[in-house]
């Protein structure tokens, strides 16, 4: 299954603390929100619980240095609030690449398959 997903916020900042909770910030719920908006108009089928094997391409919106493991966290949190998967922990082969920078349209361009 091919997937591409909007670029997604910093882990940084899809989390904020209120008190002792921690909640998802609106900008989390947003990009949430866009991502399932892709995952149904792509009508995917979920895995269930079948183990997985994902690798990410990251088209870049600027030349800023990112470390490219805070792209996954949004990503995976937002599939699995999809239903894509039923939990991140199936996710047995992880790689993800740097594609270059794309200032017209940053994106995470997904390839997951059952292991």
């Amino acid at each position: 299954m091919n997937l591409t997903l909007p670029f997604p916020p910093s882990t940084n900042r899809i989390w904020r603390h209120v008190g002792a909770k921690v909640l998802l910030s609106r900008e989390g719920r947003a990009y949430r929100q866009r991502v399932a908006e892709v995952v149904m108009l792509a009508r995917i089928q979920s895995f269930g619980r079948h183990k997985l094997s994902m690798v990410i391409d990251a088209s870049m919106p600027d030349n800023r240095r990112r470390d490219l493991d805070n792209l996954l966290k949004a990503a995976q949190d937002a599939m699995q609030a999809a239903r894509v998967y039923e939990d991140d922990s199936q996710i047995v082969d992880l790689r993800i690449r740097h594609a270059g920078i794309d200032r017209e349209n940053p994106r995470l361009d997904v390839q997951l398959e059952a292991a």
